[in-house]
């Protein structure tokens, strides 16, 4: 089976082609510092061909939710450094995924209290939970032009940063309704200026950010990913078909370690986009079942396969799907904020044995 076929993903060299897709689990310090349950929850884990981490704010502006890391502080790099030490002792590799929550925030939830940044100042529908409660999200302030490049730097910084605390690359969020796919989006970018407007306006702010951190660390250490059509935060894609394939072919020439698919419906765009994109696809297809999974690496149209709460729920994944053991439930109840239930907890193999 293609799974075991070890690869080279920009400059890593993964043992096989299951990866751990980024989850936010809102476990970690108020000051945004990884904790000790942090580092034990991704050393547990070391065993998957690659660890994204949870999303994690370049800046304080960045934040959106309770409890989430940042990597912008020395004290952010410290905390990272014990986990990503952890996950290295346990024979492991670990990038850091760099979210900018953009307009999906509330200041109740920021160290600054400041109004979310945007692309446009444009409101999203729902609500953000808040240590006092659910609170509607508030009209964001819209980014000066000049103030775009400010936040460029930003992800430039985060991931020097990565770098520093042990990280083994980046991978830029560019999906899921955040800011930079507040960018690419219909609703969500109103603007007039270069950085809307027409698709080649849309997608440069994408492009400025992976140039920057490529500049930084390298671009096979580098990593975008994308939600093609996913409307989730409110965000709505007219001109998906379009837009996507202009994106990739304005991102193509970095070179780039890989591209990170989250995959809805859209089986022909996904086709096209593994057409077009030069380096490795890591497919993200959320709740489908392993084997279509495995049959999208055996047919060439993924890479590399991510899972996301297969993994929380199961630290020894790969030997369970090496084995044919039967697979951990994840538990909804505990996927956000809490202690180590739901977290740490979850049997492995050798545990059930004994």
């Amino acid at each position: 089976m293609t799974i075991w076929t070890p690869i080279a993903v920009g400059a890593l060299n993964l043992p096989h082609r299951l990866a751990m897709a980024p989850m936010t689990r809102d476990r970690s310090r108020t000051d945004g510092v990884p904790s000790d349950l942090n580092r034990e929850y991704y050393r547990q884990r070391a065993s998957m061909a690659l660890i994204i981490t949870e999303g994690t704010q370049p800046s304080d502006d960045g934040q959106g939710y309770l409890l989430t890391p940042g990597i912008h502080t020395e004290a952010h790099i410290a905390g990272w450094r014990e986990v990503t030490s952890a996950v290295h002792a346990a024979g492991g590799r670990i990038v850091v995924q760099l979210m900018h929550t953009g307009r999906i925030s509330h200041p109740d939830n920021t160290p600054h209290h400041r109004r979310p940044l945007a692309p446009s100042a444009i409101r999203p529908q729902g609500v953000m939970f808040t240590a006092s409660g659910p609170q509607d999200m508030p009209t964001p302030r819209a980014l000066a032009t000049d103030e775009v490049a400010g936040v460029v730097d930003e992800f430039r910084r985060a991931a020097s940063a990565a770098v520093a605390a042990g990280f083994d690359g980046v991978e830029i969020h560019g999906a899921n309704g955040y800011l930079i796919h507040q960018f690419l989006s219909n609703n969500a970018n109103r603007r007039a200026d270069r950085y809307g407007g027409s698709i080649t306006n849309r997608v440069r702010f994408a492009v400025e950010v992976a140039s920057a951190v490529a500049d930084e660390i390298g671009a096979d250490r580098t990593g975008l990913r994308i939600s093609p059509a996913n409307p989730y935060n409110d965000i709505t894609e007219h001109d998906t078909h379009d837009l996507y394939p202009a994106l990739l072919g304005a991102v193509a020439p970095l070179n780039l370690a890989y591209l990170h698919v989250i995959q809805g419906r859209d089986e022909e765009l996904l086709r096209r986009l593994r057409r077009q994109w030069p380096t490795a696809l890591l497919l993200n297809r959320a709740g489908a079942p392993i084997e279509t999974r495995v049959a999208d690496l055996d047919t060439g149209l993924a890479d590399v396969i991510t899972v996301g709460t297969m993994a929380l729920a199961n630290p020894d994944l790969p030997d369970r799907i090496r084995t044919g053991a039967p697979l951990n439930e994840p538990d909804p109840a505990t996927f956000y904020g809490g202690d180590h239930r739901g977290y740490t907890d979850y049997p492995v193999l050798a545990t059930v044995a004994g």
